[in-house]
């Protein structure tokens, strides 16, 4: 898989040390599931973080939330995990945080080319995992909230006192949704 790392740079907006742990990370479980970029929803990934390292996720395998095949983890952790609809197979990849030399973590720019240029093995672990299909995307209706007047995801709508509210008017409030 030919990935222009210049061109990344530039739609994640500079290059850092996440970004290139996100390359390496998608790179690497794309290869092992022998995928090519999702043109619709046959791959889905799921991210442990939403830091720098999502943009090369998206960037390399397709996957977005605008398309529903992106799905994030609030978990903290260099960790995605990749699904093929198509295969049923699944991978995931962690960066390989003990086996990162000390004395390249101090200075991006040796970091950077650290992670760009070092044996896989020493940057990622990949696992193969079995994991239950992701649902594909759904397109839901938009319902007006009764308090900011704002057009809202239908599953999104909370029900108070025979009002439909949005979360943040019903958080506001100090409500919870029935």
């Amino acid at each position: 898989m030919l990935i222009d790392y210049d061109e990344m740079v530039a739609f994640h907006g500079h290059s850092c040390p996440g970004l290139a742990i996100g390359y390496r990370m998608t790179v690497a479980a794309m290869a092992f599931l022998e995928q090519y970029r999702s043109a619709d929803e046959e791959l889905v990934a799921i991210t442990e973080n939403n830091a720098c390292g999502v943009d090369a996720l998206q960037f390399i395998s397709g996957c977005t939330f605008g398309k529903g095949n992106l799905i994030f983890r609030d978990y903290g952790k260099q960790a995605y995990t990749f699904y093929d609809r198509r295969s049923g197979r699944g991978v995931r990849v962690v960066l390989n945080q003990a086996s990162i030399p000390a004395a390249v973590k101090n200075d991006r720019p040796t970091y950077i080319k650290w992670l760009l240029k070092a044996d896989e093995k020493e940057v990622v672990a990949l696992e193969a995992v079995t994991i239950e299909e992701p649902d594909k995307a759904r397109i839901m209706l938009s319902v007006i909230c009764e308090e900011c007047g704002e057009a809202v995801m239908e599953s999104r709508i909370c029900l108070q006192d025979g009002k439909k509210i949005c979360i943040p008017c019903r958080d506001k409030k100090s409500l919870k949704c029935n």
